[in-house]
């Protein structure tokens, strides 16, 4: 199976950080057939003389009809529109994925234009930066990140392998199954929650303070995903309103609780909230090295 999958036409639709690093990935894992196509003529050319892609153009009806593949990888917003062309165009049996930061709307909006006789296994890459474009796109960005496949009911086995392989293939370390609402629920926590926090703490500061003269490792870190992609993130945010309200919820009655033992002088409640907290960030760190 795995020599046969190289062979076939593999279809990138947006050729951002993400979509781009896929199409660096699977050309150095030996993919003959990368193609890409990309709103910006000039970022397809820029693939194609670096031997990114075999060939692209602006336009999806261009390629949709040759792909054995479609990935998906452009803002949630313009999934549908993409959808919709390849409902209209793919052979039968193609395959469609995306890497959609939210699940459980988009994957119903792209099924809805995708007829049955294609397969679809929405996916989600846990990997990114925080700049934009082709320019910054790496087969590195996705080495070792998390890879997590959302299947809907009408996902078929041998779709569901095919995206799982072609994970790996790029240099993904763990795969994991979740059903679109579950992915939703996690996520919100694990990525959304995060870069809400880092927005929150940024902005908390006097804007003409000389903070950057004093910042440490911490601050640093805590901050570095305040550098955001803003049209895309303010899409992810309210795509997945629900559960990052009850995320941020959560998180407000955690802090709450600091401030109060702060306030009060609660040493007690203080060092428990601590070796509460490095006790699950320790069990987490291991879990995820299993």
């Amino acid at each position: 199976m795995k020599t046969e999958l190289k062979e076939k036409n593999i279809l990138i639709i947006g050729l951002g950080v993400v979509g781009g690093s896929y199409a660096i990935a699977l050309k150095n894992a030996g993919y003959k057939h990368v193609f890409a196509v990309n709103r910006s003529r000039g970022a397809i050319e820029k693939a194609i003389a670096a031997g990114i892609i075999e060939d692209g153009s602006t336009r999806l009806e261009d390629f949709a009809a040759r792909a054995d593949i479609a990935v998906i990888a452009v803002y949630p917003t313009g999934a549908e529109d993409c959808a919709r062309t390849l409902g209209a165009v793919m052979k039968r049996g193609a395959l469609v994925t995306d890497v959609l930061g939210i699940k459980r709307y988009y994957s119903q909006k792209i099924a809805a234009h995708l007829p049955e006789y294609l397969d679809y296994v929405p996916a989600h890459p846990m990997a990114g930066r925080e700049k934009r474009g082709l320019d910054y796109a790496s087969g590195d960005v996705l080495k070792g990140a998390n890879f997590i496949i959302t299947p809907l009911e009408r996902s078929s086995r041998e779709g569901m392998k095919t995206i799982e392989t072609l994970a790996l293939d790029m240099g993904f370390g763990k795969v994991r199954t979740l059903s679109p609402e579950e992915h939703d629920k996690v996520i919100a926590y694990t990525s959304q929650l995060p870069h809400a926090l880092a927005v929150a703490l940024i902005n908390s500061d006097e804007e003409n303070s000389s903070t950057g003269d004093f910042i440490g490792d911490s601050f640093r870190d805590l901050t570095r995903i305040a550098q955001i992609n803003a049209d895309l993130w303010q899409e992810l945010f309210i795509g997945n309103r629900e559960n990052l309200l009850e995320a941020i919820d959560c998180f407000a009655d955690q802090l709450k609780k600091i401030r109060s033992a702060v306030e009060k002088k609660d040493e007690e409640s203080l060092r428990a909230m601590f070796e509460k907290s490095s006790a699950r960030r320790f069990a987490l760190i291991k879990n995820e090295r299993k």
